[in-house]
C-alpha cells in the first residue's frame, strides 16, 4: 500500500496532539559491547575486552521512548524496584520526557535489569567497514512473583485517574508478575467507559482474556502458542493462529508480527492484509515489537485505519532492526523509510 504524501501529512502531524498512557513491566536494558580476542585461562570462555556501554529504557518502558521518539505524550504506569537500575531507568525516562509520575518504587522487588553482552567484528559489506554484532550471553536480575496487594492497590487507583485522561492505553505483557486478569479487566472496563482505544501486546506465558480490547499484536511464536496450534513458517499456518485468536477474544485490529515475512492483520469483516517486511538492513531486532506496537497505537490514536496503521507500524520496525541496541526513530526516518519505498515501487 502506498501512502499519498498528503494522507500521510495528515497521519503523522496528528502525532503530536496524542497521549498514550503505557503499563507494563518497567525494565533496564543494559549493553555491553567489545572485542574477544582470547579465550578464558580460568575456563572454555571467551574474554571480552569492553569497549562501548550504554543503558535505555526497555520492557514497557521501551514502548513509552518508542512513542515520544514520534512525537506523542507518553506517560508510563508501573512498579519498579527501590534500587539503582530502578533510579536510573526514571532518570532516563524523565530525560526523555517520559510522565513517570504512575512509577512507584518498592523494597518488595528488584527493577528488572537485562545485561546483554555483545562481541563485535568488523567486516566488509558493499564495500562499506560497518560494526556487527553478536550476543554472547544475556544476564536477567528480576522477580516475576505477583505484585503485593498495597502496590497493587495504589496501582490500581492510579490506572483509574491517568486512563480517562489519554487517548489510547497500551498494555504491554513481558510476564514479569505486574499484569494478572484482573489488572486487564480493569483496563479494558476502565477505557471502554471513557472511549479510548486499548492496544495489547501480549504474552502467551498469561493467557488471559483479552475481550474487549482494540488491538492485539502477538509476535508470530506468541500468535501460535496462544491459539494452542504447532508453530510453523507458512503464511497459511499464521493466518489461521489469528483468526482464532480473533475469534476467541473479538479483537477489532489484530496484527501479528512476522519477522523477515513483514506483518498479518486481521480486522472485523476485511480481508485479511499481508504486508511484506520493509527493513533493508537488520543488525538487531530487539526491541522491535516495542516499536511495532507503540507504531501501530499511535497512527490509530491519529485516525489511521488498520491497514494504514499497519503499515506505518511495518515502516517504523523496518528502521529500528537497522540499528543496534533497543532503539527508536524519529518522524523524520519513518518518512524518509516510505519515500524511499515510493521511489522503488
Amino acid at each position: 500500500m502506498h501512502f499519498s504524501s498528503k494522507r500521510l501529512t495528515e497521519i503523522l502531524g496528528a502525532f503530536q496532539r496524542s497521549r498514550i498512557l503505557v503499563i507494563g513491566d518497567l525494565m533496564l536494558d543494559e549493553f555491553l559491547w567489545g572485542k574477544v580476542t582470547r579465550i578464558s585461562p580460568e575456563a572454555p570462555v571467551p574474554v571480552l575486552d569492553v569497549q562501548r556501554r550504554a543503558t535505555y529504557p526497555g520492557g514497557a518502558a521501551n514502548v513509552a521512548r518508542n512513542l515520544t521518539s514520534l512525537g506523542a505524550h507518553a506517560e508510563i504506569a508501573g512498579i519498579i524496584g527501590n534500587d539503582e537500575p530502578g533510579r536510573q531507568l526514571v532518570q532516563l525516562l524523565n530525560a526523555g520526557k517520559i510522565g513517570t509520575g504512575s512509577i512507584r518504587a518498592t523494597p518488595l522487588r528488584p527493577t528488572t535489569h537485562k545485561t546483554r553482552i555483545c562481541a563485535i567484528t568488523r567486516q566488509l559489506h558493499d564495500h562499506l567497514d560497518i560494526e556487527d554484532q553478536q550476543q554472547i550471553v544475556r544476564v536477567d536480575d528480576e522477580s516475576c512473583a505477583p505484585l503485593d496487594p498495597e502496590n497493587k492497590k495504589w496501582l490500581f487507583d492510579r490506572l483509574r485517574e491517568e486512563i480517562r485522561t489519554h487517548d489510547a492505553v497500551i498494555l504491554e505483557d513481558y510476564a514479569k508478575g505486574l499484569i494478572d486478569q484482573e489488572l486487564v479487566t480493569l483496563v479494558i472496563n476502565e477505557a471502554k467507559k471513557h472511549g479510548k482505544i486499548v492496544a495489547i501486546d501480549p504474552n502467551p506465558n498469561n493467557p488471559f482474556d483479552w475481550s474487549g480490547a482494540t488491538a492485539l499484536k502477538p509476535n508470530r511464536r506468541e500468535a501460535f502458542l496462544t491459539a494452542g496450534l504447532p508453530y510453523a513458517q507458512d503464511e497459511k499456518a499464521a493466518l489461521e493462529a489469528a483468526t482464532i485468536l480473533q475469534k476467541k477474544h473479538g479483537i477489532r485490529h489484530l496484527l501479528v508480527t512476522l519477522g523477515e515475512a513483514g506483518m498479518l492483520l486481521l480486522e472485523e469483516g476485511q480481508k485479511p492484509y499481508h504486508t511484506p517486511t520493509r527493513a533493508q538492513d537488520v543488525f538487531d531486532v530487539s526491541g522491535a515489537g516495542d516499536t511495532a506496537i507503540a507504531a501501530f497505537t499511535l497512527a490509530l490514536t491519529a485516525g489511521a485505519s488498520g491497514v494504514e496503521a499497519a503499515e506505518i507500524a511495518n515502516f517504523a520496525a523496518g528502521v529500528v532492526v537497522g540499528k543496534l541496541g533497543t532503539a527508536t526513530l524519529s518522524l523524520d526516518e519513518l518518512r524518509e523509510m516510505f519515500t524511499k519505498s515510493q521511489d522503488n515501487a
